[in-house]
């Protein structure tokens, strides 16, 4: 469909030819049906049009005029039923195919998907399974999968060191970054707590080796060196490290029963050097939520995209808060839901996982998979989740060159894949 100023193609059902509707804002908001290139033929108010064009008769039916209307260098593009065709029932706000099947992992199943991550090398994916379950504490199972392009395993590692597996970025050299997000209090922890795991954040070599551990195993806090359920991880291209710290457990405060109550976690952006010195954070421990710029209410993820900027998953605060690569306040985007996670692509498209709204939680907010574009912060699309879940729903997002979205819930087992059937918009 060729967009023009305030014209685009409609399709007849007589002879295949081809008219043009344009669209004159106004005094009598007249319609006027045009050959292409031609003088028009019809115009008025009518919603039936019928001419000869080429010497084949035609007829056009507008069930509904106006189906769509956008701005476009100032003019207007209207979006018309052809030929008695309903199109805006033709037309989904979800362009993909959701495949609950994807995997092939012989032997086990995948339990939480708490982190999916393409590889540098663009043949391999990364996944991050609390363990065939929601936990690690208790478990001989690897969390982190290597897998080719078709789900089909290649290898696993990190058994033993987590907890509660919870935020995944591989760097630009190849690391795997993994969180280990369970905050002090939330009984989810207690089984790793009791045997001094918890609170940390690993960097391991992609055969496997753990070259770095950042926080102290077991011990919570909100100072240079301990984390509180840190939920997420992301490294610059000069190596700084990037926390989000840390995650909530059960609401609590004056707002507990309501969508702004404390989650009781810490509520900090933390920013490390490439050796894990300190160097600065934002905002601060339990019971330092806060709604302004760089003041954070359960933040729950964090991405940075090819030009550095960050953008964090204040959740708590029903927000995306955008930044520069120094930490910098830019924006904040509030179209995205309740952000539990962000994916972000390489053709532009930032994809938000909204896994808590309800009308409860986030009001007037379905649960789902919103992609926006990333420069504007326009939506695109919507996945709604498509079934239900005893607890949160879709919690964690990856996306790969493919185009291909996996998501994974806290209050549902597996990896599920979206799989584009028509390009986004």
């Amino acid at each position: 469909m060729t967009k023009g100023r305030g014209v685009i193609p409609c399709a007849t059902l007589v002879a295949n030819s081809v008219v043009a509707a344009s669209y004159a804002p106004g005094a009598g908001n007249v319609w006027s049906w045009r050959r292409p290139g031609g003088a028009a033929v019809v115009a008025g108010l009518q919603r039936r049009a019928t001419g000869v064009y080429n010497g084949a008769a035609y007829e056009v039916t507008m069930r509904h005029p106006i189906r769509v209307a956008a701005s476009l260098f100032g003019g207007l593009t209207v979006l018309l039923g052809a030929a008695g065709v309903d199109l805006g029932a033709q037309i989904a706000n979800n362009p993909y195919k959701v495949n609950y099947s994807w995997d092939k992992l012989e032997g086990r199943k995948i339990g939480v998907a708490s982190g999916i991550r393409p590889d540098r090398d663009g043949k391999h994916l990364w996944i991050l399974d609390r363990c065939g379950a929601n936990g690690c504490a208790a478990s001989n199972l690897d969390p982190i999968i290597q897998v080719d392009m078709d789900g089909r395993f290649v290898k696993s590692f990190g058994k033993g060191i987590m907890n509660f597996p919870h935020g995944f970025f591989v760097d630009h050299e190849g690391f795997i970054w993994v969180t280990d997000g369970v905050a002090d209090g939330d009984a989810r922890g207690t089984a790793g707590f009791t045997v001094g795991k918890g609170h940390q954040i690993y960097k391991f070599s992609p055969d496997g080796q753990l070259v770095m551990r950042l926080g102290e195993a077991g011990r919570p806090g909100a100072d240079e060196k301990h984390f509180n359920g840190p939920t997420g991880v992301v490294v610059a291209d000069n190596g700084d490290i990037w926390v989000t710290d840390g995650h909530g457990s059960t609401q609590r405060g004056p707002n507990r029963e309501n969508m702004y109550g404390s989650r009781g976690g810490n509520n900090r952006l933390v920013r490390l050097s490439k050796d894990g010195t300190f160097i600065k954070a934002w905002g601060g421990g339990v019971g330092s939520e806060g709604s302004l710029p760089l003041q954070f209410n359960d933040p729950h993820d964090l991405q940075r995209d090819a030009e550095g900027r960050l953008y964090v998953a204040d959740r708590g605060n029903q927000r995306i808060q955008v930044l520069d690569k120094d930490g910098n306040f830019i924006t904040r985007w509030t179209q995205f839901g309740k952000p539990s996670a962000i994916a972000i692509d390489t053709k532009g498209n930032i994809y938000v996982a909204d896994g808590m709204s309800d009308a409860h939680w986030n009001p007037g907010w379905e649960r789902g998979i919103r992609i926006g574009d990333l420069k504007t912060g326009y939506l695109k699309a919507f996945i709604p989740d498509e079934e239900a879940t005893r607890g949160a729903g879709t919690e964690f997002v990856g996306v790969d060159a493919l185009g291909r979205i996996f998501s994974g819930a806290s209050g549902r087992p597996g990896l599920v894949v979206h799989e584009p059937f028509r390009p986004l918009w």
